[in-house]
């Protein structure tokens, strides 16, 4: 160990307290469990996290912002409780890459890591991992974490992704309860992997009764993630990035030029040992003597290990040595180890981002996109975590002048962000901002330019209230019937309101679901408009007549024609996300929605030449197909594929439709309700409006629900 030692963690000698309890939001008994991966992450599988919060057991998406509790060893040797929020998700997946369905025997991914809060006086010391290997005898404990839980295993089989463990014929069993928790091995003093699931004994398909015993039926299985595919997975996303995992090549440019820097820093013994106390208190790790000083090597190599050890001494020599912090940020800016905060910073930024209302971040995509509308595609992640740590690693926004050094994204991001906040809120980040940009020596005019662009979108954003929309997912079920499923989405997401997934309805029983669910909506103080009715459909449903639906109750005095009466739009999320690499170009074009321009297909075009015109116009954000029905589907779908978020059509049966022609005057943000009141007039005045105009609308800053997912029976 050098002169900066390791962290400053609690050690403990029973491995059953390197077991984390996964509960509920409001408590109870543990769903499962889970281990420490650093001083404030926790692993532990994502249907744990499902279960926890009542939701599907294998549920794709994330939890977004909601809380789950975890119950783990403190410094005292005492269990604490503690908040917990996702930080990262590898959802379960199915070996094809499609949902878990019932019957699996198992599946891929499942992982979550948790983010908690360093306590004051540290945390048990995270396990060392090994790998796993066949023949290796392993111990389990139950999320409880009571040490009566242990189980006792023997890995018989690795395969790809996956491992087999046999259980012990005497003790306890695997069971609920179990999964998520650390795998440990006594012979490598260390955790070798993660239980996810078990082969539950079989049962009578009727009574579900436990069958009666057979000597050729499997006993005692269950199967893990083993370390090395745990690693493999999360070491991309940065959870793992502890240390360098190469030695350090000491005549590496890089650390050359660090050592350079602080040579003039490092003049005397006790300002070397000032320095080095500082840093080393900054970054949590424990100091070396006072009596022999670090040497400018073992600085060097602790700058390119500790991923925030430069920002951090960074922030001391800003005001000591402001030169000498230039130089740092210069040399670490060649490496891909430093990170952009300090650990002050970084703990500072992500309690004020805890503390903001809900409905504010919530919208941290859309700021995303509306701050770094050329990088926004690769930076929104599943969770708050994952989007920082992605900012974190962009560059700068480009805009600079002379040599000075570009606004980093991350601030742009926190400027906007903020601009949505009340005052307070919006000092306290814009404070946290002027520091890290102080720090990072950026001119003040530099951050305000952003600043006022940042107050600039948010007026222009405030002009907008958020659209209540109802979601209607419809799926065939046979000549003239179809299935449905609803959801209503006030902005704060979609909340199923429908549960009968089962049933099929004619188009006019569809039509009177859909104005029931209309009309149990609470209308908006702040928005007269009528809801938006976001149709969802798959690539051959796209032509359903679902706006000409009526429901035609004779008990009622209207027809109930729902394209008449709202604003009735198709989305196909299954072409938009066929080929995940124009996912980029759809978000980009989304947020050009205001400016972008108009792509008119009036003549045949194969599907080639469509995407030879489209695939790279990121300005063009809407496109009009007027040819005859023919060419016209596989057009639209190609456009639809390729990311345009706005396509509007005909689906009569001839060209040079009327309607596409009349759509051409209305500007692309109110095409909703200008396709509304066509069908109107249509309605009112055949002759005059022909048309029967569809509108293809995906709105990239509003989600909607994973679709086509089943709920299979948990067996862990």
């Amino acid at each position: 160990m050098g002169w900066f030692g390791s962290a400053q963690v609690v050690q403990y000698h029973d491995p059953s307290f390197h077991v984390v309890s996964v509960r509920a939001p409001e408590g109870g008994n543990a769903v499962g469990a889970g281990f420490l991966l650093g001083p404030e992450t926790v692993l532990t599988c994502a249907h744990v996290v499902n279960s926890a919060h009542g939701r599907a057991l294998f549920e794709t998406r994330a939890p977004g912002l909601a809380e789950l509790r975890v119950e783990l060893q403190g410094a005292a040797g005492v269990p604490v409780t503690l908040a917990a929020r996702v930080s990262h998700w590898i959802p379960p997946r199915a070996r094809d890459g499609g949902p878990v369905r019932p019957g699996d025997p198992d599946w891929l991914g499942d992982l979550a890591v948790l983010r908690v809060d360093a306590l004051p006086g540290g945390l048990l010391a995270a396990p060392r991992p090994a790998p796993m290997k066949v023949g290796q005898e392993v111990t389990v404990w139950h999320g409880g974490r009571h040490p009566s839980t242990l189980a006792r295993l023997t890995t018989v089989g690795l395969h790809g992704s996956l491992s087999y463990l046999d259980g012990a014929p005497t003790g306890m069993a695997v069971g609920r309860g179990y999964s998520g928790g650390p795998l440990w091995s006594d012979a490598d003093d260390a955790v070798v992997g993660m239980v996810v699931g078990h082969f539950m004994p079989r049962t009578d398909p009727l009574t579900k009764a436990p069958l009666p015993y057979d000597p050729q039926q499997m006993v005692r299985r269950s199967w893990a993630v083993p370390w090395q595919i745990i690693e493999a997975e999360l070491r991309p996303l940065g959870v793992l990035d502890g240390g360098a995992e190469e030695p350090l090549d000491w005549d590496d440019p890089v650390h050359v030029m660090i050592k350079q820097a602080l040579y003039p820093v490092l003049s005397t013994r006790s300002e070397t040992v000032d320095y080095g106390r500082r840093l080393a208190l900054a970054c949590g790790v424990a100091p070396g003597s006072d009596i022999t000083p670090p040497a400018a090597r073992e600085f060097a190599d602790f700058l390119l290990t500790h991923p925030r050890a430069l920002a951090a001494l960074t922030e001391i020599l800003r005001r000591d040595n402001p030169e000498a912090a230039d130089r740092l940020l210069a040399a670490g800016g060649l490496s891909v180890v430093p990170r952009l905060l300090s650990p002050k910073e970084h703990a500072h930024l992500r309690g004020q981002l805890r503390a903001l209302d809900r409905t504010v971040l919530t919208r941290l995509p859309e700021v995303v996109r509306a701050a770094l509308p050329h990088l926004a595609a690769g930076t929104v992640g599943d969770t708050v975590d994952a989007v920082l740590d992605r900012l974190e690693a962009l560059p700068g926004d480009g805009r600079t002048s002379g040599d000075e050094r570009r606004v980093p994204a991350l601030l742009r991001v926190m400027e906007y962000l903020g601009a949505l906040c009340p005052g307070p809120e919006r000092a306290r980040l814009r404070m946290w901002a002027d520091g890290v940009a102080h720090r990072l020596g950026i001119p003040r005019a530099a951050l305000g330019e952003r600043r006022s662009d940042a107050l600039e979108w948010a007026r222009a954003v405030r002009g907008r209230t958020t659209r209540v929309r109802v979601l209607v997912q419809v799926t065939r079920a046979g000549r003239g019937r179809h299935r449905l499923r609803l959801w209503c989405d006030e902005g704060a997401g979609p909340r199923q309101v429908s549960t009968d997934s089962v049933r099929t309805y004619s188009a006019a029983e569809a039509a009177r679901e859909v104005l029931r669910v209309l009309d149990s909506l609470t209308p908006s103080a702040e928005d007269e408009r009528p809801p938006l009715v976001e149709v969802l459909v798959d690539r051959t449903g796209l032509n359903l007549p679902v706006d000409e639906w009526a429901a035609r109750d004779p008990d009622d005095l209207v027809p109930g024609v729902l394209g008449v009466e709202f604003p009735l739009v198709v989305h196909c999320p299954e072409l938009l996300r066929r080929h995940g690499r124009f996912i980029a170009h759809w978000r980009s074009r989304w947020s050009r929605l205001d400016s972008g321009k108009t792509f008119l297909v009036s003549a045949a075009m194969d599907r080639d030449t469509i995407y030879s015109r489209l695939v790279n116009q990121l300005d063009t954000v809407r496109v009009s197909v007027d040819v005859p029905p023919g060419q016209r589907d596989g057009i639209v779908q190609t456009c639809l594929a390729l990311g345009i978020p706005v396509v509007v059509w005909d689906r009569g049966r001839d060209g040079g439709s009327h309607s596409v022609e009349h759509m051409a005057q209305v500007a692309t943000p109110e095409l909703p309700d200008g396709v509304r009141s066509y069908r109107a007039n249509a309605k009112a005045n055949p002759p005059e409006f022909p048309g029967r105009p569809v509108l293809a609308w995906a709105d990239a800053d509003r989600t909607v629900p994973r679709l086509h997912l089943t709920e299979p029976q948990e067996s862990t």
